[in-house]
């Protein structure tokens, strides 16, 4: 029973990994994008931006519950993170080309 448990822990473990990694990066750009549109201050794209911060920390709450989260509801948790994740990093990724497309 404990191989079962550690590799459904070194599973989860691989999984916070990797989303950690992926909302870093996502963290990174918006970083960079806030700081623009404090240039430009933009009140729409710094309301993204805060929407954006907002949807990070849900997802940073979300990673932290999976360790909670019983083995029948794993896969369904993982794949709504990922979902969640996916959106994240579409929407900081459409803020930046506004901020190209804005800025020439």
């Amino acid at each position: 029973m404990a191989t079962a448990t550690q590799t459904s822990g070194s599973t989860l473990k691989a999984f916070e990994d990797k989303i950690k990694g992926q909302v870093e990066e996502g963290k990174s750009k918006l970083e960079q994008l806030e700081a623009k549109a404090k240039e430009k201050t933009s009140e729409s794209e710094t309301a993204a931006i805060n929407r954006l911060k907002t949807a990070k920390q849900d997802i940073d709450r979300k990673l932290q519950d999976l360790k909670a989260t019983h083995d029948t509801h794993v896969a369904r948790a993982k794949a709504d993170i990922d979902a969640d994740v996916a959106k994240f990093k579409a929407s900081v990724e459409e803020l930046g080309a506004k901020f190209k497309t804005t800025k020439k």
